[in-house]
């Protein structure tokens, strides 16, 4: 089989070009061989660019058809040619999940076991209640905004890999609901406690103010790009790494940064498949220019925002005396990694936006 159907013999009749072929497969693969990710992948989602003879068979009451390039302001040359470095479908996502899941569990259950949440410090007790129990709010909107984006991707690879992407936010929002509940067994947690925090606490006021704003994009490459790109470089990982993970130690908890190291395994995975992704985008040959400027766009709206919400937590490294873990430090490391990613995906950061 081959990539367009070409019509032959009798009027109306239609055979695949190259049907007669040895090689079994109707599209090119990657490498020298097809992988199982392509086999289930690649042109699951129809595409009358490619095998649909008829055009589109289903259309929105206005006439849009199933999927439209007019989703996304990106222009390519090939969306097909996009394949997610972690070559993850549904399968390996369930399985990654389920692993995450049994792991988490095993580490609170020890942990209870061993009585380790009695030996946190009492205001680091405090800070999670809060503090953390704020950041699932954040991790659920931004699982939303994914979970929207992902059904206009124009190809199955696409769509995968911000669909598994909004599963993964979803599911740390989940794993800290019940993370502070189990802890609660133990010790004193007050359950509402963070959504008070997040709806009021004037540090948590950018974050909301940022993941707002990705959720009223409707650009589903704009919402993907802000979340990994932007979001993540500067605030979900200045918190949950540059915070959570190494202020725990310093307080006797060595369990809820274990907790959390799934979400900074997350990150990697989701921001090299972005990464593969933008950077198609930025080179693609024949829009790669017009793409710049459309993501420019998207640096010149985000940035102050997500910059804004680094700042405004700063306070929550002094509620407590964290060690030689200081602020200025980690949000330095962030903004490194975040000018890392810019190069990594051909875009500089607009001349009238600062850090």
């Amino acid at each position: 089989m081959s990539e367009n159907l070409q019509a032959s013999g009798a009027a109306g009749s239609a055979t695949f070009a190259g049907s007669d072929s040895r090689r079994y497969n109707y599209y090119k693969p990657e490498g020298k061989r097809a992988t199982l990710y392509e086999d289930v992948t690649v042109d699951v989602q129809p595409d009358p660019s490619r095998h649909l003879l008829q055009g589109w068979i289903m259309s929105f009451a206005d006439g849009t058809p199933s999927y439209s390039e007019k989703s996304t302001a990106i222009k390519s040359s090939d969306w097909h040619a996009f394949r997610a470095p972690d070559q993850e479908w549904s399968r390996t996502h369930y399985q990654r999940q389920s692993h995450i899941e049994n792991t988490i569990k095993m580490v609170v259950d020890n942990a209870r076991g061993d009585g380790a949440p009695g030996r946190f410090d009492q205001g680091w007790v405090g800070v999670l209640q809060n503090q953390f129990g704020a950041l699932k709010h954040a991790e659920f909107g931004l699982g939303v905004a994914l979970m929207k984006a992902q059904r206009d991707g124009m190809t199955q690879m696409i769509n995968n890999t911000i669909l598994t992407n909004a599963s993964y936010k979803l599911r740390l929002a989940q794993d800290i609901t019940l993370y502070l509940g189990d802890l609660g067994l133990d010790i004193s947690i007050d359950g509402d406690a963070g959504k008070q925090v997040w709806l009021n606490d004037p540090a948590w006021q950018g974050v909301r103010k940022a993941v707002e704003a990705i959720l009223a994009a409707s650009d589903h490459l704009e919402i993907y790009f802000a979340v990994n790109v932007v979001f993540e470089a500067l605030v979900g990982e200045l918190f949950r790494s540059g915070f959570i993970m190494r202020a725990g130690p310093v307080h006797n908890d060595f369990v809820t940064p274990a907790v959390v190291s799934a979400a900074a395994s997350d990150y990697r995975q989701n921001l090299a498949n972005t990464v593969t992704l933008i950077g198609q985008l930025t080179g693609d040959p024949a829009h790669g220019a017009a793409n710049k400027k459309v993501m420019q766009g998207w640096l010149a709206k985000y940035v102050p925002l997500c910059a804004e919400a680094a700042r405004d937590l700063r306070g929550i490294w002094s509620l407590q005396d964290n060690g030689d873990l200081h602020y200025d430090t980690i949000a330095e490391d962030s903004r490194a990694r975040f000018k890392d990613i810019l190069v990594a995906v051909q875009l500089n950061l607009p001349a009238d936006v600062s850090l």
